[in-house]
């Protein structure tokens, strides 16, 4: 039951996290509350250690400025923000937490010059114009959905984290 969980709960709340920013550019407080829930649940039920404990307050901790001063100067979104915090909390303070960053720069980089060149040279066929989510990617005005990219690193990553690695191990 506890394999489950860990194959489950991250992977989920953060694909969700990731596909409803590309959907509707709002990452909603439930899914970094989720998260942060879903890590103590996993974190009492597997016993880990005090010390493991602050490792990953840490991760949370290290990550959170930075957000918070990205989001205050426009950046990224409060939802990005709180998101990307709560992924450092299951993450941790470790080298993989630097490959989640790392990963989540560059995946942002490609994302906003590809939407900057899509925005500025590509006429949306009438098809997908009448697609809401699409014509808000496409508007100039618009934000980038950074959660998708937040996402997609943080799932690539979260195989070579310690919870993956209980899975299969018998806890």
């Amino acid at each position: 039951m506890l394999e489950a969980a860990l194959l489950v709960v991250f992977p989920m709340l953060v694909a969700y996290g990731g596909a409803s920013d590309l959907l509707t550019m709002t990452i909603r407080n439930r899914v970094s509350i989720l998260l942060i829930a879903g890590f103590i649940v996993v974190s009492l039920a597997t016993g880990l250690p005090l010390a493991a404990w602050g490792t990953h307050g840490l991760g949370a901790l290290v990550v959170f400025p930075v957000c918070f001063i990205f989001w205050t100067c426009g950046w990224m979104g409060g939802g990005d923000a709180k998101f990307l915090t709560a992924m450092a909390l299951w993450i941790g303070l470790t080298p993989e937490l630097a490959a989640f960053v790392v990963l989540v720069s560059l995946y942002g980089m490609f994302l906003t010059l590809g939407l900057l060149y899509v925005r500025s040279n590509v006429v949306l066929p009438n098809a997908l114009s009448r697609q809401e989510w699409i014509v808000r990617l496409h508007d100039r005005k618009s934000g980038i959905p950074y959660g998708i990219t937040i996402a997609i690193a943080g799932l690539q990553v979260y195989p070579a984290t310690a919870w993956f690695q209980m899975i299969g191990s018998g806890l």
